[in-house]
């Protein structure tokens, strides 16, 4: 197969070049594995105190502590309960009371007092209004109408005319009647359903 390599300068050895050019190739990969940087880029080095944390597993120890000890008083609770014959109380028969139902009373008591004095003041209190006073004043105001007026009171009433007026475009069978009534001031006139006949 040497007869196949071409070298890249002339030889007059094929065989030989090869083996040497495979050499020279072989040594300076070895070279380049074995290499070592000019340059420091590894960087400062982490202190042993920030990659530890001490203080983080110290918490985490004592928060383990805690959480067995709980752990191990739940268990003993637990078996406590398991081994006795349920002698728990667990019933609450406790009335319902109030812890202000004293102060309320009294507050009820004092209000009922104050309703009862009010009530007694103002049924002792005499009327300032006097009612023969209006009495009098309501027949001196009859007594001047009467005088006033041209005719006797109630007279208007007894006058009075009635008339019914039969209207068309009804239901069948029913009537609509209009009552005039006629007074001396003005003219009024409504009208009135009446029932079947």
């Amino acid at each position: 197969m040497h007869k196949a390599y071409q070298p890249l300068k002339p030889a007059t050895n094929k065989l030989l070049q090869k083996k040497w050019d495979q050499t020279c190739y072989e040594e300076h990969r070895k070279k380049v594995k074995e290499v070592k940087p000019v340059v420091d880029i590894k960087g400062i080095p982490t202190p042993t105190h920030v990659q530890l944390k001490l203080k983080k597993t110290q918490v985490q120890e004592e928060r383990q502590a805690i959480i067995e000890r709980d752990n191990q008083l739940l268990a003993s609770r637990l078996a406590r309960i398991g081994h006795s014959k349920g002698l728990i109380d667990h019933r609450n028969d406790y009335p319902e009371r109030s812890l202000n139902s004293e102060r309320r009373r009294e507050q009820l008591l004092q209000v009922t007092r104050q309703n009862q004095a009010i009530y007694q003041r103002i049924t002792a209190r005499e009327s300032e209004y006097r009612r023969e006073l209006w009495v009098e004043d309501w027949e001196r105001v009859e007594r001047r109408r009467d005088d006033i007026a041209c005719y006797p009171r109630g007279v208007a009433n007894k006058q009075r005319l009635k008339k019914s007026v039969k209207f068309s475009g009804g239901a069948p069978g029913q009537r609509r009647s209009s009552s005039i009534r006629t007074d001396n001031s003005h003219v009024e006139s409504t009208e009135e359903d009446t029932q079947h006949q």
